[in-house]
This record gives structure tokens, sequence and C-alpha cells, in this order.
């Protein structure tokens, strides 16, 4: 239980009330930090299952904890982003995203219990759907205002869009893909 790949997924975990503290510090640059620590976690999402496929240290405990990890961090930063912006344009691909996370979850639970997890296996429309996702998040929570910066908000926007895009055809593919067996 105790290899590299599940220290950096509780490390991840670790890291969300540090970036909940960094987003409301009040601190200067505290968006800076804030959206440091959210990069930092994206990466070790990306690490923590490259690790244990290279070095064959996949465990059940990981299994289960990476996605929790990564859900939960994910739906921490739309919530700020979605508080802070007060906007429906923000709030909107928010309540989308969550929904969506919430039900592959138990789209994937119950195809499990069926015996057929692998028909809603992660797929790379899915990793796309999270780049997208990940990088809008950094560039909506820092909000640079120095000139040579500025372009990550409306980047964080655009890219918030493509990944409200593929959040809605990716659970489309997943519900397609378990559609036989949920309308038996």
């Amino acid at each position: 239980m105790w290899n590299i790949p599940n220290l950096l997924t509780l490390f991840r975990l670790f890291l969300i009330p540090v970036f909940i503290l960094c987003f409301y510090s009040g601190m200067e640059n505290a968006r800076f930090w804030a959206s440091f620590v959210f990069c930092l976690a994206a990466i070790t999402d990306a690490l923590d299952g490259y690790l244990a496929r290279k070095l064959e240290q996949s465990t059940p405990f990981g299994a289960f904890l990476d996605p929790v990890a990564d859900k939960v961090m994910v739906a921490v930063a739309l919530v700020l982003i979605a508080v802070d912006s007060v906007s429906l344009w923000v709030t909107i691909p928010a309540i989308i995203m969550i929904g969506r996370e919430i039900v592959i979850s138990a789209l994937r639970e119950w195809m499990a219990e069926l015996g057929k997890r692998a028909n809603v296996a992660v797929s790379n429309l899915g990793k796309y759907k999270t780049i997208a996702q990940m990088l809008a998040l950094i560039g909506l929570i820092w909000r640079p205002e120095f000139w040579l910066v500025s372009w990550f908000t409306p980047v964080g926007m655009l890219l918030l869009y493509i990944a409200t895009v593929l959040t809605i055809w990716s659970m489309y593919s997943y519900l397609k893909a378990a559609w036989r067996d949920l309308i038996h």
C-alpha cells in the first residue's frame, strides 16, 4: 500500500485543504499560489498513474483512491471558481462537470456489479476532457492581471467550454456503451 504512486495520491488529497487555504487566504498572490497547488495536484494525478504502470505498483487501494482524489480536487476547484465568479457562464459548466462525474461514477459502479466494468473504462475522450479541464481550472483559479500573462483567464474560459463539450460528449459515449444494460 505504501508505494510511490499511492503516496502521490495521498499527497494530492493533502493538497486539497492547502489549495482551499491558498485560495481564500487573502495573502499577496494568493490566487497564483492556489493555482500552483492545483497545478501540482494535476501533475501528481498524471504521475501516479504513470508510475503505477511503469513500476508495476498498481494496488486496489490506489485504484480506489486515485479517482476519488482527482474528482474531489476538481469538484472543489469548480465550486470555488463558480462561487468566486458569481456568473452563470462559469456555474453552468461547473454543474455539468460535477454532475457528469457523479453519473459516470455511478454508472461504472453499476456496470462493475454486472461484471462489465470494461465497457465503461476510461477512454481517450475522457483523458482529453481531463486535460482541458485541468488547464481551464489553472487559468480560472489564477486569473492573473499582469499584462504579459493576462491571456490566461480568457484562455481558461475557452478551455472551460471545450472541457464542457468534451464532458457531455464523453458522458454520452459512456452511456451509449452501457445503454443495452441500462434498458434491460
